[in-house]
């Protein structure tokens, strides 16, 4: 996937290399398979399990499995008294 739109109307694109959008999100056991790799190149980093995209106007986090947002996370409002 490579674009989408936010709930709240932002268009997100991963088009772009570098960017904003795209965020890498391993789990502690995908980390420790990594650690153990013989790496010599960062290019040779398996990529994360799933994708992950933050939408840069309203911080929502979207989860990907393939090319289906599985999971949406919005931010919450702290109370300041």
């Amino acid at each position: 996937m490579a674009r989408m739109t936010c709930k709240c109307g932002e268009t997100l694109s991963t088009v772009s290399v570098p960017n904003e959008i795209e965020l890498y999100v391993y789990t502690d056991f995908e980390m420790d398979k990594i650690n153990e790799m013989d790496i010599q190149d960062p290019f040779d980093i398996p990529d994360p399990k799933r994708e992950v995209w933050r939408c840069p106007t309203c911080e929502r986090i979207h989860v990907f499995e393939g090319n289906k947002v599985v999971k949406t996370y919005i931010l919450e409002k702290e109370n300041v008294n």
